[in-house]
């Protein structure tokens, strides 16, 4: 059983920065895909950014985060992060952090398998 747990979630002002963290037991593969994603109310899960956690695998930013959110892993704890700079009232939404063994990690949500619950961000203007 594949669990994702999401935290560090919140409020926060235009211009400001959050980081958002992902624990997971899944670290039993090599390698394999594990991603953020978010979802505002009323439009559709978007992809914001990706990581393969093999040695030296790549990351994928969406376009409307790229330049301002970073990716990275901590595979001795086992954590993903999501640092989030800059910040705009259109980053308002739920992140879910995702997880699976796939042979790109650049794909749409319905190709990940694993989910966490969820973490708020809103910002305000």
């Amino acid at each position: 059983q594949v669990q994702l747990v999401e935290s560090g979630g919140g409020s926060v002002q235009a211009g400001g920065s959050r980081r958002l963290s992902c624990t997971s037991s899944i670290y039993t593969y090599n390698a394999y895909c594990m991603g953020w994603f978010r979802q505002a109310p009323g439009k559709e899960r978007e992809r914001v950014a990706t990581i393969n956690t093999a040695p030296g695998g790549s990351t994928a930013y969406g376009d409307s985060v790229k330049g301002r959110f970073t990716i990275s892993q901590d595979n001795a704890k086992n954590t993903l992060y999501l640092q989030m700079n800059s910040l705009k009232p259109e980053d308002t939404a739920m992140y879910y952090c995702a997880a699976d063994v796939l042979t790109s990690c650049v794909v749409p949500a319905t190709r990940y398998h694993y989910w966490g619950q969820g973490t708020q961000v809103t910002v305000s203007s």
